[in-house]
């Protein structure tokens, strides 16, 4: 039996135990020749992304507790207000100030009006920081919209009261439009 030019490096070799490789060389832990080498392990479902909330998350999932409970102050406030204002109405020694009457002129109503506005602006913040664990890409959107028009109510109309909001509207919209807010909104729910 014949097995060619044995100085013919591609013809088949005898009695090498790793063909190819010097004697004694043959590499070790290499899978037997015809055996595919299996894929790398992964995740469940390929997913690569972040297991747990990241920080900027969290963050400000705090923050927008802290604006609830600063828009919860400030519902009550509104709310002694218009008590307030109902109640003076009738007092006869306020009839000639010329302040309170500018306050008096706007309706009770309107003023119970802007309570329920601020106290529905508190929910939806605790609603979104509730959210931050469970929600989705409709949640991250949310809360960027949420941020920027806070923002900008603290800015324009409630510059002294609001400069506090708008500092932590912006730090929300900052830590949930980052990639890495991104990514954990973004990723798959089992």
């Amino acid at each position: 039996m014949s097995f060619g030019d044995p100085n013919n490096p591609y013809g088949q070799q005898q009695g090498q135990p790793g063909y190819g490789y010097p004697q004694g060389q043959a590499p070790q832990g290499q899978p037997g020749y015809g055996y595919p080498q299996a894929p790398p392990v992964q995740q469940y479902g390929g997913y690569n992304g972040p297991t747990e909330m990241p920080g900027g998350v969290k963050a400000a999932r705090v923050m927008l507790f802290i604006i609830a409970g600063f828009q919860v102050i400030g519902a009550i406030f509104a709310a002694m207000a218009a008590v307030g204002v109902s109640k003076a109405k009738d007092d006869p020694a306020l009839k000639d100030d010329v302040q309170f009457q500018q306050v008096a002129d706007m309706s009770v109503g309107v003023i119970w009006l802007i309570t329920l506005l601020i106290l529905a602006w508190g929910v939806l913040a605790l609603v979104l920081g509730v959210k931050f664990g469970s929600g989705g890409n409709g949640i991250r959107v949310t809360a960027l919209v949420f941020g920027i028009i806070t923002a900008v109510l603290g800015v324009y109309p409630f510059v002294l009261v609001g400069l506090v909001h708008t500092v932590l509207a912006i730090l929300i919209a900052v830590f949930v439009g980052k990639s890495d807010g991104a990514q954990w909104f973004n990723r798959p729910r089992h």
